[in-house]
């Protein structure tokens, strides 16, 4: 089977195949890793209070490092703690994983606490 070059009667060379290492690089936009860091927050987090805003996101990206910064807002009561060290989590797996980024480091701020009734607790002052 004889490779197809161009037209009939073109008689430049058959272009030389470059090596995949010497092609270029696939650059990652910065609004892109962000996008994808405030996703992983939202998968983490699951339902929001009602008048919650989504998680956002943004980052500092250096070669193939990206540094991640969080903001989120949170239901109460809940263990703060416990909630950001899965978002970082989370984030830093998500992101390593769709962008082939290093993370080395997310922070997480909380923005806003959202009270959210307890089921059988007393909501109010009580005497």
């Amino acid at each position: 089977m004889t490779p197809v070059t161009g037209a009939p009667g073109d008689t430049r060379r058959p272009s030389a195949v470059v090596v995949a290492a010497e092609r270029g690089a696939t650059r990652i936009a910065d609004r892109v890793v962000a996008k994808t860091a405030a996703e992983a927050a939202r998968e983490v987090l699951g339902p929001l209070p009602p008048d919650a805003a989504p998680p956002h996101a943004t980052v500092l990206v250096r070669h193939d490092t990206a540094r991640v910064h969080v903001h989120l807002e949170l239901a109460y009561p809940t263990d703060i703690g416990a909630r950001c060290k899965a978002v970082r989590c989370h984030v830093v797996e998500r992101v390593s994983a769709l962008t082939g980024m290093e993370v080395p480091e997310v922070t997480v701020q909380v923005e806003r606490l959202h009270l959210v009734p307890v089921p059988g607790v007393a909501q109010g002052r009580t005497q």
